[in-house]
Order: structure tokens, then sequence, then C-alpha cells
């Protein structure tokens, strides 16, 4: 099975830059999308349909135009969850899930700290958005976390690492939460593959920053220990441009 995580940055304009011939050519069987953008009404939800994601699920935000996620499915799931029930978080459209009979999957839009109210708005969304996995964690064993965690875990995941320390993405406290999501029971999928700096999923459009990949690794597709040995591969695509983070992906056997 192959699991693509993209945060889009308005999945109405990457549609209209070939975001929907890239998933014929990609191929894969599960899409988490995160900063959508729209309400489902105004997506033409008929493009995906039509090449092969019958089961597609939308979570937008209640403020227009901003953040909101996404699964595109193949495979029917047996529940979707909306949110988390933490009614500050859902307000933002930030988590949606869908459960098969052998893994569970979660696309998650976590929030930036642009600013002071809203990097204490996000410190307190890590803090409880935690609280909440490891409670789901007693009920799915089998968990698979995707999406735009904003956040660099170390130095390797990041271009200028000096620069940005005090920067919101690479703070300390950011960083040591990352650690902790990770130690209360999930791998970092990619790295179980790729050690090797320079390897990035988002860029600022400003100063060029693409074309010298000058760039921050925010994106991962987290799964549960549980599921180590069935990882097959994990990359990021970034040749892939419809958008200012690129889409990146696993493999594995279920």
């Amino acid at each position: 099975m192959k699991v693509v995580s993209y945060n889009v940055n308005g999945v109405r304009a990457a549609m209209n830059k070939g975001l929907v011939a890239w998933l014929i050519k990609e191929d894969p069987d599960i899409v988490c999308l995160q900063e959508i953008k729209a309400l489902e009404e105004q997506i033409n939800i008929s493009e995906f349909e039509s090449i092969g994601f019958k089961y597609n699920f939308w979570y937008s935000a209640t403020k227009k135009g901003y953040s909101g996620v996404a699964i595109l499915s193949k495979y029917k799931p047996l529940h979707v969850e909306y949110g988390t029930g933490i009614s500050y978080m859902d307000f933002e459209g930030r988590n949606i899930r869908l459960d098969f009979k052998d893994f569970s999957v979660m696309s998650l839009y976590l929030p930036s700290g642009t600013n002071l109210d809203r990097l204490e708005f996000k410190l307190k969304y890590m803090d409880d958005f935690l609280d909440y996995i490891k409670k789901l964690n007693v009920d799915i064993k089998n968990l698979i976390i995707a999406g735009d965690y904003n956040i660099c875990h170390k130095a390797i995941d990041i271009h200028n690492p000096i620069r940005n320390k005090n920067i919101s993405g690479f703070l300390p406290i950011e960083r040591e939460w990352l650690q902790k999501f990770i130690d209360s029971g999930f791998v970092d999928s990619f790295r179980e593959f790729n050690s090797s700096a320079n390897n990035y999923s988002w860029w600022t459009y400003r100063a060029n920053a693409r074309a010298n990949n000058k760039g921050w690794r925010i994106d991962y597709i987290m799964v549960s220990s549980s599921m180590r040995e069935n990882l097959q591969s994990a990359n990021i695509l970034s040749d892939v441009v419809h958008s200012d983070h690129c889409p990146i992906k696993i493999s594995l056997k279920v």
C-alpha cells in the first residue's frame, strides 16, 4: 500500500497546477491533504472520484479559505472521525482519521507559530494533541499520522539551524515536543531509510529558496512502532511542484 501526504496550500490552486494528473501518475492508495483552504462544495470532487478515489472525506475550517484537511482513499473505511472532539482544535479543521480493519490513517495540520498569539495557541494545541494521541493509542495500535507538523525535528532537517534557532518551527520547545511525540510510540518513517541532511519538504517563496534548496523538513508520515516492520520505503518527492510544500510518501505491507 502506498500512502501520500501533501500540504497543497489550497487544493483548488493545486488542481489547477496539475494535481490530479500527478495523482494518476503516482497512483497512491491513500492521500492525506492539508491546508485545503476550501469547503467541500467548492471542490470538484468528481475529478478525484474519476481516478479511483471513490471515498474522499473533507474537514474544512469554519473560517473560509483557511486551513482544512482531507483524506482520499481507494478503499472504503470502517469509520471516519472528523476532528478530535476538542472544540478549539476542530474549529480550524486540522484532524481527520479513517479507520480500516488493520490500521488507521490521520491527516494532521498542526498550527504554525507566526506570532506570539499563534505560538501560544500552537503550544497548547501540541500539548493537548499529544494527550489525545496517547489515549487514542490505547484503542488503535496501528496508526499512521501523516501531515504538516510545522516543526523541524533536528538540525539536519533545516537549511540553517543556527540562524533559525529562535524561529517558530525550530524552537527547542517544539523540537522537544516532537521527540516526545515519537517517544510515545511512533516512527519517523523517512528517517528509517534516510539519515542524510538537505532533505526538505517546504520552502519559502522568497529569495529563490526552493531552487537553492534552502528548506525545512516539516512534513512527516509518523507510523506506530508496531508497524515499523511493515515499512518498505519512504520518500520526499521534492521535484513535485503544486505548492510551497512537496508531497511525501511511504510504501508498506498491510
